[in-house]
């Protein structure tokens, strides 16, 4: 959909400021315009549901629209196919399932068969009909009963301890590196330089090619979600389920930064979280090595780590984070980026980052330490 923006009307105006009226953050829906007020309380929206906050609703920030206008018990939830229920209720029923010590895996809004499968034990365990579906009688339960499950999330302690068992070496890992953009028109930032013309799907198809190389060499399986020129644009839901049907350990997404000014610059992590203080722990702990790395390899503005609701970071199913890799209308990260041997101190503290996070918290080594051609070299000597 085109995005709908101030100085806008008609009917999906008037949708947005009734579901934002319902949320609290608007004070009338009785017009039709796309008002300051309105852009006001979209931002607001926005920095609550950990969305990039512009002030215009677009494909993402109008599907987390739609989604809170549901309330946990204002609707029965079932597993539907192919078409999932997808709502700020199912989030909530995830969220009580896990607290319960069920496991309906990441809360992610969508009532999909791991979720029905929750749902179903619980029933059981309470003497009520095990059919997978959330209606009356599960809801009369569900508020009967309290918390099994303390000291932590517990899908974040599934998560980590899995994690922490899988070992420490890279050989056999599956990793599904995500290059921005590409397909169509979608070239992502474009910035003329004399006769050049740079654009971030390029660069960042480059970086995922060369991180791809380095990260095989080291025994990973490497996928990308995309080839260099692609027939058309893949959502960040797209990527995301492609990366679940691999069954991927890990999802790192590249992308480049712009900015109407040219002195913005630096590099900046992104993983799942959300405004309520929902955060996915090992993606935080992946965010955190991948931009200190980064940062202490190539001396980059640190633009720090962020928590983020984008469809990418919320609906895959394994550690996922998104790095900016600095602006590409800033003059001076342009510069740098556009250079190979640059590029390859980031594929560097990519891989470098991706190798601690295999080493248990006890046995993680200084920032900038690991020599990452020694990884080549010690699986050809066990090889």
């Amino acid at each position: 959909m085109r995005s709908i923006r101030r100085g806008d009307t008609g009917v999906a105006v008037s949708e947005i400021r009734s579901i934002l009226v319902g949320l609290e953050l608007l004070e009338t829906a009785e017009t039709d315009v796309f008002d300051e007020a309105l852009e006001t309380a979209v931002r607001a929206f926005q920095q609550n549901r950990g969305l990039g906050i512009d002030g215009m609703v677009g494909d993402e920030t109008w599907g987390a629209l739609d989604a809170a206008r549901w309330r946990l018990g204002s609707r029965n939830l079932f597993h539907s196919v192919p078409d999932a229920l997808v709502g700020e209720d199912v989030r909530a029923l995830q969220e009580r399932l896990l607290e319960m010590g069920y496991d309906t895996g990441r809360p992610d809004t969508v009532y999909g068969a791991r979720t029905a499968r929750a749902v179903a034990q619980f029933q059981r365990e309470v003497g009520l009909a095990p059919d997978g579906s959330c209606g009356p009688q599960t809801m009369k339960a569900l508020r009967r009963l309290g918390r099994k499950v303390v000291g932590g999330r517990p899908q974040w302690l599934r998560e980590a301890e899995a994690f922490r068992q899988s070992g420490p070496n890279l050989v056999g890992k599956t990793i599904v590196i995500d290059p921005g953009h590409g397909g169509g028109d979608d070239t992502g930032v474009l910035v003329p330089d004399g006769p050049l013309r740079w654009n971030e799907a390029d660069l960042v198809f480059d970086l995922a090619s060369r991180l791809e190389g380095r990260l095989s060499a080291a025994g990973m399986r490497v996928h990308l979600t995309r080839g260099p020129s692609p027939a058309a644009p893949m959502s960040g839901a797209a990527r995301a389920a492609l990366a679940n049907t691999l069954g991927a350990d890990l999802l790192i997404s590249l992308h480049l930064d712009g900015h109407s000014s040219p002195s913005a610059e630096g590099v900046a992590t992104y993983h799942y979280g959300t405004g309520n203080g929902l955060s996915s722990t090992v993606g935080e702990r992946l965010a955190n090595l991948v931009q200190r790395e980064i940062v202490v390899r190539t001396g980059m503005h640190d633009c720090r780590t962020h928590a983020k609701g984008w469809d990418l970071l919320r609906l895959t199913r394994m550690p996922t984070v998104r790095v900016d890799l600095g602006y590409l209308t800033n003059p001076g990260d342009r510069e740098r980026l556009i250079d190979p041997m640059f590029r390859e101190q980031i594929v560097e503290a990519m891989l470098a980052a991706v190798q601690r996070m295999y080493f248990p918290v006890e046995r993680d080594v200084p920032t900038g330490s690991i020599d990452v051609r020694q990884l080549r070299l010690a699986l050809a000597e066990k090889s």
